[in-house]
């Protein structure tokens, strides 16, 4: 594990839409904890990977690596610790580089966050036929139509899985969609990385 991480605290602006940060439980917390991160880096920023780590068991097992990240005794109760790791190689599709990872078992799951272009259903129809992967990315980034959206994706070794969307023109913590389904295609791939 990389020695940054998510700061997470009472500095951190809670989201007003969604559930309450404090009511929520830890995965979501934690989808919600990376999402305002990923918020204060901007836009356009890289793909980024996170494991979670149950706090408590940092905490005791890793003291020198929670005090890296700021963590003290009484932070833990019940709580994930997302932990960045490095940078994802460049140019090494996603689906690929997620095929590459195993976590060790003090990893209780892993996040990642990803900025995607999307269109209304409205525009699926008007989609020329026979576009290959890198023609359709041109198409998309040009329709007018079009919104920049950042995914944060979160799952834990049992199979739970939580998810965050912010949409560019709607850039605002009241304005995070959360939710178990939102992006199952990445939910399944980082279920994938703790396959046995």
């Amino acid at each position: 594990m990389s020695a940054s991480s998510v700061p997470n605290g009472p500095d951190n602006p809670e989201p007003a839409a969604g559930p309450d940060p404090i009511a929520a439980g830890p995965l979501t917390r934690a989808v919600l904890e990376i999402d305002e991160y990923a918020a204060a880096l901007g836009w356009d920023q890289p793909a980024r990977l996170f494991a979670l780590v149950d706090t408590e068991r940092l905490l005791s097992e890793e003291p020198e690596l929670a005090a890296q990240l700021g963590l003290e005794s009484g932070d833990g109760s019940g709580t994930l610790t997302p932990v960045e790791q490095d940078e994802l190689p460049a140019g090494t599709p996603l689906d690929e580089f997620l095929g590459t990872i195993a976590w060790p078992g003090a990893v209780s799951g892993c996040a990642m966050t990803v900025e995607r272009l999307m269109l209304p259903p409205s525009a699926e129809e008007s989609v020329p036929e026979g576009l290959d992967g890198e023609q359709l990315t041109r198409w998309v980034a040009g329709h007018p139509d079009r919104q920049e959206v950042r995914m944060t994706v979160a799952v834990l070794r049992d199979g739970s899985r939580e998810s965050a969307l912010r949409l560019r023109e709607k850039d605002s913590p009241t304005e995070v969609l959360t939710g178990a389904g939102l992006v199952p295609g990445l939910a399944e791939a980082l279920s994938a990385t703790f396959a046995e």
